[in-house]
This record gives structure tokens, C-alpha cells and sequence, in this order.
């Protein structure tokens, strides 16, 4: 039986490429029926990738073409050259550092582990996992674990969220009398929240499709909720957005913020978008007055971070 993975993440796409390969929740059915005896899809902020076992390799391309979910997709050749492979004990290491944060653009993340512990968890639950990829993820989470206790990595601004309140810091300084909006509700919504919480923002709402967890979340951080319907009219009077949600297509284009746009009086706002697929169209860069960000742009913050790190990683890499 062969183990290998095959996926690509910031280190060899763009935004841009990565949300075009996102995969679904079909995608691990697909997998097997193009040939592989186990399968998982482990999809995060920056990175996609398919653990898989099989009797025959698989060609990259044909994983990718899953992925895309076009079967019949042809991959240009920057796309092509876009995906890794790593196959038996390469695979294991691999897994191994992107479990433990070590591979992460925010090193030392901890919410990575989270994802991965949810794709294994899902993939369990489908059949999709079978006794191969549970010794592999089984092993992983042991090390994971064994990283985080061992080193000193997750110092600092550790999660994606943390980088994006960092990066709203440096626009605005004192963010204690911002109007700040988070759309969504999952893991990395809610570390962004407790970021901008523990911040000193005291103007803080938060909207999600889920009505009860927008609450739950609001209330955790001092915040208030918004109904989902009504997040975009908070676009009128916030300064700053801030969406990581799961949806497969942009919740924000320019048509529907254009009419928000024309009651800030030149108030700038600022959009920081650490969804993938994104949930912000590109085109509202173009808008007079708003600044958008994605999940890249946040690339140059955590690298600042990363340098208080470094000498960490060998340390984790020894484990």
C-alpha cells in the first residue's frame, strides 16, 4: 500500500490558486472512486491537502482535478507546478509539521491542530479513514502535542487571527475606539474575537448564519450579535471588517457595498478577509476608500513574529 499526500499551501500558491483546488465535502468520495483505499482532505486558511493510501499511484494531476472538483479540469502548468507530493516517511514528516505548526505561514499556530484534528475526525466517521491514515494521525497528534509542550514555538501571536488583529493595530494604533465587525463564528472568528478583545476593542459585534453562536460568541467577548441578513449594513459605520467564514462564494462584492459606501462621508474602511475561498470579492480594492486584505497580505506580519520563533522550530523538529 502506498501513503503519500499531495497539496499545495501558501509556501507554493497564492490565494488565488489555493481557493480554486479548496475541495468539499464531496471531494473524499471522489478521491476513492478515482483509486484510493483511504482518503482524507485536510483543507486550513493556507494550505489543501489529500492524505491518501493506495495500491497504484495515483498522478498528482488526477488528485488535483479532485480537488478542483472538475474531473475533467486541465491544470495549466503554474498550477501544476503549484502542488507537492510527499510519499511514505516524507509524508509522515510532513504531516508531522503541519500538525505541530511548524509548517503553518503563523508558526507555532495552535488552531492548525484543531483542522487537523477535524478533517481526521470526519474522515473517520465517512469510512473514509481506515486503519492506515488513523495510525498516521494517531502518531501525529501524539507529536503535536509533545511540540507544544516541549518547546516554546507557540510564543507569541500564535493563530491567524491574532496576526490579523496585529495587522489592524499598525493601521489604526489604538483600536480601543474602533468600530470593529466579525462575520463568522468558527474557531478562527472566535480567536480573532478574544484577539481584539483582549485588545481593547469595546465596540465589537459579531454576525454569523448561526443566530445562537454569533450570540454565544458575543457574549464572550463583550460584544453584540448581528442578525446574518444584516451584517452588510453594518458596513455604514464600522472601521474595520474582519470575515472568516466557510463559504464557498464572496459574501462581499462591489454592488452590495457601493450603497454603504456613500453614508461613511470618506471615513476609510478597512477589510480583512482570512477566509479561503475568500469571502470579499478582489474587486472591492478597487472601491474609493476601502482597503482590503487577505489571508496573504497577513504573509510580512507573521514573519515578524516568526523571527522570535525560529530557533524553536529545530527544537520542535528534534521531537
Amino acid at each position: 500500500m502506498n501513503l503519500f499526500c499531495v497539496g499545495l499551501s501558501h509556501h507554493t500558491a497564492n490565494v488565488e490558486t489555493r481557493e480554486r483546488f479548496a475541495g468539499d465535502a464531496e471531494t473524499q468520495c471522489v478521491l476513492r472512486s478515482s483509486g484510493c483505499a483511504e482518503a482524507l482532505l485536510l483543507p486550513t486558511c493556507n494550505r489543501v491537502e489529500v492524505y491518501a493510501a493506495s495500491e497504484q499511484r495515483i498522478p498528482t494531476e488526477e488528485i488535483a482535478r479532485c480537488l478542483s472538483r472538475k474531473i475533467d479540469k486541465y491544470l495549466s502548468h503554474d498550477e501544476a507546478a503549484a502542488f507537492y507530493r510527499h510519499e511514505d516517511m516524507k509524508c509522515v514528516q510532513h504531516l508531522f509539521r503541519v500538525a505541530s505548526g511548524i509548517d503553518s505561514m503563523v508558526v507555532g499556530e495552535t488552531e492548525v491542530f484543531g483542522q487537523v484534528k477535524k478533517a481526521y475526525e470526519s474522515a473517520r466517521a465517512t469510512g473514509a479513514a481506515g486503519p492506515i491514515l488513523h495510525r498516521l494521525f494517531q502518531r501525529a497528534f501524539r507529536v503535536a502535542k509533545q511540540v507544544r509542550t516541549h518547546t516554546e514555538i507557540t510564543r507569541g501571536s500564535v493563530s491567524v487571527g491574532s496576526v490579523a488583529v496585529d495587522l489592524a493595530q499598525k493601521i489604526f494604533g489604538n483600536l480601543a475606539e474602533r468600530k470593529v465587525l466579525v462575520v463568522g463564528a468558527g474557531e478562527t472568528s472566535e480567536r480573532t474575537a478574544r484577539a481584539l478583545f483582549s485588545r481593547g476593542v469595546v465596540d465589537l459585534r459579531v454576525s454569523n448564519r448561526s443566530a445562537e453562536r454569533a450570540l454565544e460568541l458575543a457574549q464572550l467577548v463583550g460584544g453584540v450579535a448581528v442578525p446574518f441578513e444584516q451584517w452588510r449594513e453594518q458596513c455604514r459605520k464600522i472601521d474595520i471588517l474582519i470575515t472568516s467564514t466557510s463559504s464557498d462564494e464572496p459574501l462581499l462584492a462591489p454592488e452590495n457595498l457601493a450603497p454603504m459606501l456613500r453614508d461613511r462621508r470618506d471615513r476609510p474602511l478597512f477589510i480583512i478577509d482570512i477566509a479561503v475561498p475568500r469571502d470579499v470579492d478582489p474587486g472591492v480594492n478597487e472601491m474609493e476608500g476601502v482597503y482590503l486584505y487577505d489571508i496573504d497580505s497577513l504573509q510580512s506580519v507573521a514573519e515578524q513574529s516568526l523571527a522570535l520563533r525560529r530557533q524553536q522550530i529545530t527544537a520542535a523538529e528534534a521531537i
